[in-house]
């Protein structure tokens, strides 16, 4: 019996290997490989590197592994590129979702976690964002995550042995806690690892996109998760699937940060000066994203354990500390052990 996790060689699906492995899971990963990296995936963990959208094969994968669940990551995530390149974002994240839920329809599996995002709420009416908060998205990469939301409770309705959970986070950050696993993407567009750059040599100075918002201090504010809290909620929402149940759930720690208070957290964690520059607001970008995460706290039992803003991002910086180049030092130390 075991878990399938697709993404599982990503930021955030690496995480959640580990956590399922670490608490005696077993654990099949499918990764692309298109973003994500191979050094990431955990030792224990059975690897595949195929795309989730190969229903043939992800159906002899489930089957070969007897696997009960899924844990469903794999996706393109770009806010930005999903407006310059929509159809890559409906195939990959919308088209490669229905090919999963195909196989898995095919191999009698009936769960599914899913990775949904707060990007389905839009800009919102109402602050904190709750589960009922109207879902009005404003970019591709939203509405293709929408879409799959939808495709799962009409699933649900025409299958009263499958269940599911869909998982809206909020902004995800940190690195594990024993400097195994971190952030790193190309390019990097997450404002925590950006604000890290700086210190170890990567980037000359941060863009801040808009100083002119109706904030205290004039830049956005977001809700920052740290990845292990997340993982864990990963963990509970398995737990909590029942057949005919279709569920949603936001995940933040319910307090907002600007970018001018991440940047001075970076700065003191760091012990370095980050240069900043002023740019232009991005179109669409909202003033503040908060969530109200109440329900996942109320009824999986989630607790959120790092909830300081210097904590979140010190995990990130001793994982840059020690990879300054991500898990290419990870690639370059396999190949010189091999």
């Amino acid at each position: 019996m075991a878990i399938l996790v697709t993404g599982g060689a990503g930021f955030i699906g690496s995480h959640a290997v580990k956590h399922f492995i670490e608490r005696g899971e077993e654990v099949v990963v499918v990764d692309n490989l298109s973003t994500g990296h191979r050094a990431a995936v955990h030792q224990q963990a059975t690897f595949y590197e195929a795309d989730v959208a190969d229903s043939a094969r992800i159906e002899t994968i489930l089957r070969n592994h007897s696997v009960t669940a899924v844990v469903h990551f794999a996706a393109f995530s770009l806010v930005g590129e999903s407006v310059v390149l929509p159809y890559r974002y409906y195939r990959n994240n919308t088209c490669g979702t229905l090919g999963l839920l195909e196989a898995m329809d095919a191999a009698g599996v009936k769960q599914i976690v899913f990775s949904s995002t707060a990007a389905t709420y839009g800009i919102p009416d109402e602050m904190p964002i709750r589960e009922t908060t109207p879902q009005r998205p404003i970019n591709p990469y939203g509405h293709s995550k929408l879409f799959v939301e939808r495709i799962l409770r009409d699933k649900v309705l025409s299958d009263a042995e499958f269940g599911f959970v869909a998982l809206r986070y909020f902004n995800v950050a940190g690195a594990a806690a024993d400097g195994s696993l971190g952030e790193d993407h190309d390019p990097e567009t997450h404002l925590i690892p950006i604000a890290l750059q700086p210190a170890i040599e990567k980037r000359h100075c941060v863009t801040i996109f808009g100083s002119d918002y109706e904030t205290d201090d004039g830049t956005c504010i977001r809700d920052y998760i740290h990845v292990e809290d997340l993982c864990d909620a990963h963990r509970l929402a398995l737990g909590a699937i029942r057949p005919g149940d279709a569920r949603f759930y936001n995940l933040g720690i319910g307090r907002g940060f600007s970018v001018k208070e991440v940047i001075d957290a970076a700065t003191r964690v760091t012990g370095q000066n980050v240069p900043i520059e002023l740019g232009e607001r991005r179109p669409g970008d909202p003033p503040v994203l908060v969530a109200a995460a109440d329900a996942a706290r109320e009824e999986l039992g989630w607790q959120p354990q790092m909830t300081d803003l210097d904590e979140i991002i010190g995990s990130a910086w001793r994982w840059y500390q020690q990879h300054p180049d991500g898990y290419a030092d990870a690639a370059t130390r396999s190949a010189d052990n091999g």
